[in-house]
């Protein structure tokens, strides 16, 4: 039930998936237990609660994707497959005690920072209004299912759900199927379907890049080795992350190292494919890293499965019963399945956020592009954190370091406030122009702006706003502690 009253926190977090649990950990160790975390769905989690589609996995080494704080022994494979991974948010949530602090059922919808008061007012989708100090966004990027509009869909009378929406009540078993899209999620629900349905149909628009992946299962005696033998446990986890890191330099300065890649990738192909057509169909054009590296050694098997018809053509328009592609063939199906990925460079255009004067950073963002200084913090925008905000994505190492390394940026801002005995703080502007044009000129010559693709790494304006430039070490070592010069200090009382 709304309250009539404004609720008051001194932290407010925004979603309770890797980032907003960490920060609510981080937080109760740092002595700090006035937060709430809202969270709009009914359950901790974040995308691991939301993508329960047949063989959702991660494709990082769950010992590297995991909190460094909460390692686990017990993992069953070398990457774990969804259920592991959600039941280990759930397991850390209560471990911790967050859920006294999580609000469910309650999306963010906007916000505005009230200069006379130094404080944000957030309003939920149901006109609850919280008072927070400090707002921490922690949605994420990978949570709006973007789905591509079809000519005639609002006719089609079969079903039709997005890959992180997955239908489980619809029994896919002799099915006329069609997937549109060929990206990570794809890659992973085609094979376990194609056994299933009576006929396939793959729209691929652009050809990933696809490496073999064998996923390992431990046996026991390694999980028990993990767990009682001294240092074990921590010595394969940075042996993951320092043989990740070692793809930054070819991605980030020297992409023609990754044609090394492109050999796997082709006699990957040459290896599950026979039909030399769909060979060439299936293979890239682009250098491999350009978009997001995939690994799988059933989806080439899928598309090469009798049952399956890989489809290049660009889809002209949706009727009753069947999808007809831009040379005028049509094709009869029950079912669409969307593995169209998320909105990620334009994920806040749903929200509205309201900085100092009235200063909508949305727009802001929409005019300039998405930029933030270290990817956390906003000039003009006090008291506000971004977790896996502009910039700090990656397309080759484990996301949680760099959530991790965020958090603990944040938890050193706060600490700075009380220190200064000041009201908030916000980044200089021309400091972070400088950090983003830095960033800028890095990425002008990685992968993912000059190896020939186009990808949701990218902006509307051709510019990256998505990947971090360089090493995560880097990150860790430029976010290890905050520089007070780089920042104002608001409403300062002397001691």
């Amino acid at each position: 039930m709304t309250s009539t009253e404004p609720i008051h926190t001194r932290v407010l977090i925004v979603g309770s998936g890797f980032s907003g649990l960490g920060m609510g950990i981080a937080l109760k160790k740092d002595g700090r237990d006035d937060f709430i975390i809202l969270e709009k769905a009914t359950e901790v989690g974040g995308t691991w609660r939301d993508n329960t589609y047949p063989g959702a996995a991660c494709d990082v080494p769950t010992h590297l994707y995991s909190y460094s704080f909460e390692p686990r022994s017990k993992w069953k494979s070398l990457f774990s497959y969804q259920p592991e991974i959600f039941d280990y948010l759930k397991e850390v949530t209560d471990k911790y005690g967050l859920r006294p602090h999580i609000t469910f059922g309650k999306t963010l919808v906007r916000g505005y920072w009230d200069e006379a008061e130094a404080r944000w007012h957030a309003f939920a989708d149901d006109g609850q209004e919280y008072v927070a100090q400090f707002i921490v966004s922690a949605i994420g990027a990978l949570h709006i299912p973007s789905i591509p509009h079809l000519d005639g869909i609002e006719n089609f009378e079969g079903v039709a759900f997005h890959s992180a929406q997955w239908n489980h009540d619809y029994d896919l078993a002799g099915k006329r199927v069609a997937v549109i899209g060929t990206g990570a999620s794809a890659i992973q629900f085609v094979p376990e379907i194609v056994g299933k349905v009576g006929s396939l149909q793959v729209y691929q628009r652009t050809a990933p890049w696809v490496l073999p992946r064998e996923n390992i299962a431990f046996p026991a005696g390694l999980k028990a080795a993990f767990e009682y033998v001294p240092g074990l446990r921590r010595a394969f986890r940075n042996g993951i992350y320092w043989g990740a890191e070692g793809g930054a330099y070819a991605m980030n300065k020297r992409p023609n190292l990754l044609r090394g890649l492109e050999l796997i990738g082709k006699r990957h192909i040459r290896n599950q494919i026979a039909d030399r057509q769909l060979r060439a169909k299936v293979t890239p054009d682009y250098r491999a890293g350009c978009k997001r590296l995939l690994g799988s050694n059933t989806y080439y098997k899928a598309i090469a499965n009798p049952k399956t018809e890989l489809v290049t053509e660009r889809i002209a328009r949706v009727t009753a019963d069947s999808i007809i592609t831009a040379d005028g063939v049509e094709r009869k199906v029950d079912a669409i399945i969307y593995g169209t990925g998320f909105h990620v460079t334009d994920s806040f255009e749903h929200l509205s956020i309201k900085g100092r004067d009235g200063e909508d950073l949305v727009d802001r963002w929409a005019q300039e592009g998405m930029q933030a200084h270290r990817g956390i913090t906003v000039a003009n925008v006090p008291n506000a954190f971004f977790l896996l905000g502009p910039n700090t994505g990656l397309g080759h190492n484990s996301i949680v370091f760099m959530i991790e390394s965020q958090i603990r940026y944040v938890v050193e801002a706060l600490r700075l406030v009380d220190a200064k005995r000041a009201k908030a703080i916000a980044p200089r502007r021309d400091v972070q122009d400088r950090f983003n044009a830095e960033l800028q000129r890095k990425l002008a010559g990685s992968v993912w702006n000059s190896g020939g693709c186009s990808s949701w790494y990218l902006d509307e304006h051709g510019n990256n706003r998505t990947l971090w430039a360089g090493f995560t070490w880097e990150y860790w070592r430029d976010t290890r502690r905050i520089k007070p010069e780089e920042y104002e200090l608001i409403g300062t009382t002397k001691p």
